[in-house]
């Protein structure tokens, strides 16, 4: 089970630590991110983040597994919301990218600048992290995004053979420029620039033959 030893009756406790995790390993990296720190960070005891789980690795599973169900949770939400039911396919997929990345800059920050140090040190995150994260956070995605896409595919003049592919195209092409740096989203002109250059290239792509 993750999380390790769960004690019963702490669950803020609980809470504060794996909040505390969160930035200190999006901050510093699995690597250098120290409990003592995390329990400074978290407002607890050494004493008390042990309580809760077996050693640092089991803590950042927990983390992992905490913040990327929630962020998937957030994106299969915007799937559901814009691309449930499309009027004007381009605008609505332009629509949906742009609350796809708002996500980048949202109360959710922590958890991309937690993957881009998973990225930076690979080779020193835990195996079973690294497992945990990639089925719940980017396959499920980019599977629920398949999933709708095939349903629009239906009933719109585009071919895909490979939703799973498609929806991992799309998912690059709205985010093309992006961007090393989430601060550059701020600029709202360009960001919707960027989408929608992204979408009409996908939309392209994947135009059935016989309309081009």
């Amino acid at each position: 089970m993750t999380g390790g030893k769960k004690v019963v009756g702490q669950p803020d406790k609980r809470r504060a630590i794996l909040a505390g995790a969160l930035r200190l390993f999006a901050r510093d990296g699995y690597t250098r991110a120290s409990l003592d720190a995390i329990a400074t960070e978290a407002g607890v005891s050494n004493r008390t983040i042990y309580n809760h789980f077996t050693d640092k690795a089991d803590l950042f599973q927990a983390v992992i597994h905490d913040s990327t169900e929630r962020v998937a949770s957030t994106m299969v939400d915007i799937i559901d919301r814009h691309l449930s039911k499309v009027v004007n396919l381009e605008s609505d997929l332009i629509d949906f990218g742009v609350a796809w990345l708002g996500v980048l800059t949202s109360d959710l920050a922590p958890h991309f600048a937690l993957i881009r140090q998973i990225n930076a040190e690979k080779e020193h995150v835990p195996a079973a992290a690294l497992q945990l994260w990639r089925r719940t956070g980017p396959e499920r995605t980019r599977h629920e995004l398949a999933q709708r896409l095939c349903r629009i595919a239906e009933h719109a003049e585009l071919t895909m053979d490979d939703p799973t592919r498609a929806a991992g195209h799309l998912m690059l092409l709205i985010s093309a420029d992006n961007l090393i740096d989430p601060d550059d989203l701020h600029d709202q002109r360009e960001t919707k620039a960027m989408i929608t250059a992204g979408v009409q290239a996908f939309l392209h792509g994947y135009e059935r033959q016989a309309m081009r």
